[in-house]
């Protein structure tokens, strides 16, 4: 039996077309690694915020396997690339109605340590100094 092809660019595309019926602004919520073409400036936490609306972009194309579009971010054209997995959430601004999705965040590769090299067993700190 053959798997079952996801539906999740289905309810993107469906969820999309509702927001720019109803007048909503339809934003999604991404995923980044390197796999996702973004202006990394405005990454926070791995994750960013696109408006994917008619007057926010250009070139809007939502297929099966990636949504692409070109959009301005102070003032630079960019090109956004976005593979469909990497979608966390797809909303309204307006009322926050939409739909989120599982996204399997993977993990860093653990680090490889030569016998000379101390492996820190906590979280990494940065301390600010004056």
């Amino acid at each position: 039996m053959s798997a079952v092809p996801s539906n999740k660019p289905y309810l993107i595309r469906a969820l999309h077309q509702w927001c720019v019926d109803h007048g909503f602004t339809p934003y999604i919520a991404v995923f980044v690694t390197e796999e996702v073409q973004v202006p990394m400036d405005y990454v926070k936490d791995n994750e960013i915020v696109l408006n994917i609306s008619p007057d926010a972009c250009q070139q809007l194309s939502l297929d099966n396997e990636w949504i692409s579009l070109k959009a301005r971010f102070a003032g630079v054209p960019r090109d956004i690339h976005v593979p469909m997995s990497h979608v966390m959430a797809i909303y309204a601004k307006e009322n926050g109605q939409g739909m989120s999705f599982p996204v399997e965040k993977a993990s860093p590769p653990e680090p490889t340590a030569d016998k000379n090299t101390p492996i820190s067993k906590g979280r990494p700190s940065l301390k600010l100094v004056k």
